[in-house]
């Protein structure tokens, strides 16, 4: 009778904390099969990149495909929704860029919210933008390109890769601050915009360091200014547009890191966030990362989870000012 109920005990113990020990044992075997890191914008811009040098590198520790997978639209929120709504078991990932802690501000249909649906994992860094203007235009600084503007002459308009997008955020600042008369021309990323700007349909954009150098290096780009605090290290000649526009204060940068929806289990967001911090210290890493205009110290999971509060609680605080509601 005793070593009956010892049994009963035991199976009743079991049963209590079933779902706890299958967490447990979920984590610890994390990861055993492919994971996807969503990147909610087209292939071929730096988000892009960055999601497959770091994917790469996880592969390659886990033993599992890491597979980067494009779902672009309604300026990332297609992919960034998919993520929210998968199952948080550190399977689906998500690359995020500035555009993540604003889209709430711009559009009224996004369910998710930035900082209640999601944990951070790691932030590589920032990539300065670059104001830059097709040869067509006249400006050959900043402060022409304003004043050609504020002429009602030329130039007219700016490009970006989506509202909200860091480009656009970039030009809107400078619309705001500068008090200049340019009318937006959005598109689903930056190589359709570059595109454009190339071809001279667009006046100005302000683009990824990154993407904007090889063409500034072929003569088919002028740069005016760039939009950090500090003059970019792959730039040092190019000033930034607070010095450039006397407008203290100046300052946007596309910040880039990779995120998991919010109840996925700590012990995996633990071990992401370290697997993810020792691929991005690899020397191999840093130098791809240099060549793409990685500017800046990575951040683990908790202090990107306060770096995203915050950039959500800056802009909410200008779109406020500025009057824009959401569509």
């Amino acid at each position: 009778m005793k070593q009956y109920r010892r049994r009963r005990f035991t199976l009743a113990l079991c049963a209590l904390t079933a779902l706890g020990c299958g967490a447990a044992h979920a984590s610890d075997a994390f990861p055993a099969r492919p994971i996807r890191i969503i990147v909610p914008y087209p292939a071929g811009g730096v988000v892009d990149a960055l999601a497959r040098v770091v994917g790469e590198k996880l592969s390659g520790k886990y033993g599992q495909p890491v597979i980067v997978e494009n779902r672009p639209g309604a300026g990332g929120n297609i992919g960034t929704e998919y993520v929210a709504k998968s199952p948080a078991d550190g399977y689906a990932l998500l690359m995020v860029s500035p555009s993540f802690a604003v889209a709430r501000l711009f559009q009224k249909s996004i369910s998710w919210d930035p900082v209640r649906d999601f944990r951070g994992i790691a932030c590589f860094g920032a990539i300065p933008n670059v104001i830059v203007v097709p040869p067509q235009v006249p400006a050959r600084t900043l402060p022409e390109f304003l004043a050609l503007t504020r002429s009602g002459k030329a130039p007219q308009t700016y490009a970006s890769s989506g509202i909200g997008t860091s480009s656009f955020l970039a030009a809107e600042l400078l619309v705001q601050t500068a008090h200049v008369p340019l009318t937006h021309v959005p598109y689903k990323g930056q190589p359709e915009a570059t595109t454009d700007l190339l071809a001279g349909r667009v006046d100005m954009m302000p683009m990824s360091a990154s993407l904007a150098l090889p063409h500034i290096q072929a003569g088919k780009l002028r740069p005016l200014a760039v939009t950090t605090t500090q003059r970019a290290q792959a730039l040092p000649d190019v000033p930034t547009v607070a010095e450039a526009a006397r407008l203290p204060g100046y300052e946007v940068a596309t910040w880039l890191g990779l995120l998991a929806p919010g109840k996925t289990p700590q012990s995996v967001l633990e071990r992401l966030s370290e697997d993810v911090a020792a691929a991005l210290a690899l020397p191999d890493v840093k130098a791809r990362f240099r060549d793409l205009a990685i500017e800046g110290e990575p951040m683990k999971g908790p202090d990107f989870d306060r770096f995203v509060a915050n950039d959500v609680a800056t802009w909410t605080r200008v779109v406020q000012q500025a009057g824009i509601t959401p569509n």
